[in-house]
């Protein structure tokens, strides 16, 4: 089965989330980027919400949109956002001369780092085996541009497919975002990742919009499934 991770950025799509299903609560602020950061104070008040009537449900959250090379303010945001509540803190890793160094670096922090391997342009293949040898819980595979363009548009399934069963013998969990929405699902069940993580195709009208309980319904169903759901 692969789990469901859904992005919310307030405490009401956080629990309407949570009860339609969705496995993992990731928290972000779509209007700040890709992995734009949720403010702190709003953090801890989404995380204590969510623990208070989900208390195993695991909850992630985005830094922020960061250049790899900026390692002393990745590990004070990093800091900041695994104290306020949450289990799983995410950044995000732009492929180029400092990603080796920013992986190594996010791996010896006190928090639960999971590395966010940005692949608009594909990724190097050295850089996912160097980030399954480094012990994290998680690596995801996830776009930084919203254009339209999905994760499958980027890294072609076979490849990516590789790239998750590297990050699986590893031990950790290998996870898939990008854009991704219903023409993506059959792609999605072969590759069978631990985890899709999903913004625009949870929401009312694009990613910065409302998002939609029946929605999260309708994909929990479809990951949890071998049968395609009927909205697919």
């Amino acid at each position: 089965m692969t789990a469901l991770l859904a992005s919310v950025r307030s405490t009401e799509e956080a629990l309407d989330a949570a009860a339609a299903g969705a496995d993992l609560i990731d928290l972000k602020e779509p209007l700040d980027g890709a992995l734009g950061g949720v403010r702190l104070d709003d953090l801890w008040r989404i995380a204590h919400a969510l623990r208070a009537r989900y208390p195993v449900k695991p909850i992630s959250a985005t830094i922020g949109d960061l250049p790899s090379d900026a390692l002393e303010t990745i590990a004070a945001r990093v800091a900041e956002v695994g104290d306020a509540g949450v289990d799983f803190v995410k950044v995000g890793v732009m492929p180029g001369p400092h990603a080796h160094a920013c992986l190594t670096h996010l791996a010896g922090l006190d928090a639960t780092v999971l590395p966010v391997l940005l692949s608009d342009d594909g990724i190097d293949a050295s850089l996912v085996d160097h980030a399954a040898t480094l012990g994290f819980e998680g690596i995801v595979f996830d776009t930084a541009g919203k254009t339209g363009r999905t994760l499958f548009d980027c890294i072609d399934g076979a490849t990516l497919a590789r790239y998750v069963a590297t990050i699986r013998a590893s031990g950790a969990m290998a996870c898939i975002a990008g854009s991704l929405g219903w023409p993506q699902l059959d792609q999605i069940r072969a590759i069978a990742p631990d985890v899709a993580g999903f913004r625009t195709a949870l929401c009312e009208n694009g990613r910065t919009s409302r998002l939609d309980p029946r929605r999260v319904a309708q994909w929990a169903d479809a990951l949890h499934h071998a049968a395609p759901s009927a909205a697919a």
